[in-house]
């Protein structure tokens, strides 16, 4: 019961933190563009108990629906600091990632490192009352760990590819338009 429960909330919270991102951007496309580093969040959370060799247990859940906040967290910034040289800075897409991904950089990874190394002594050095949350902090630190990285591959080419796709729709329906309109002229 408490698996189930915890899966509950672990999907109420990714729908919960897509509709919000999706009416801050405005976008349905951009919080997908996030979320794809998700499924890197949860591998680095199961590599980890694996070589740890720590079982998956309420607290790990737990972790799960933590490490999922946090990872959000470091998409929105590279996503939002993209956004932003786009829209203020008049940059092309490709000028405006190569820029974002070394300005976000650090804070990225200082966010990372800081929550990592808080994490450690709950994770290795717990006293017996202490490894009850062992699986909580191995599965945010091994999670964070490989979303981080992850994350400043995969959202910029994600974010290209969503960019490319739209381009590409809005052609075709301007193609559709221009079409009909040239119909409409010719019948008249």
């Amino acid at each position: 019961e408490a698996f189930t429960s915890r899966l509950q909330a672990m999907l109420l919270g990714v729908v919960l933190i897509y509709m919000i991102m999706a009416s801050l951007y405005e976008s349905f496309s951009q919080p997908f563009i996030i979320f794809f580093t998700l499924p890197t969040a949860f591998i680095g959370a199961f590599f980890g108990l694996f070589i740890t060799g720590k079982p998956l247990d309420v607290t790990g859940m737990i972790g799960l629906l933590m490490l999922i906040g946090i990872v959000v967290n470091n998409g929105i910034v590279l996503v939002d600091t993209i956004n932003d040289l786009r829209r203020n800075e008049g940059m092309s897409l490709n000028k405006a990632i190569m820029r974002a991904a070394p300005l976000r950089l650090r804070p990225v990874l200082m966010t990372a490192l800081t929550t990592i190394l808080s994490m450690l002594p709950m994770a290795f050095f717990g006293s017996d009352g202490g490894q009850m949350m062992a699986g909580l902090a191995v599965v945010v630190m091994f999670g964070l760990a490989f979303s981080t990285f992850f994350t400043l591959l995969f959202v910029p080419v994600v974010y290209s590819l969503f960019d490319e796709l739209a381009a590409k729709l809005g052609r075709r329906r301007g193609d559709a338009k221009n079409g009909l309109h040239e119909v409409a002229d010719a019948d008249a």
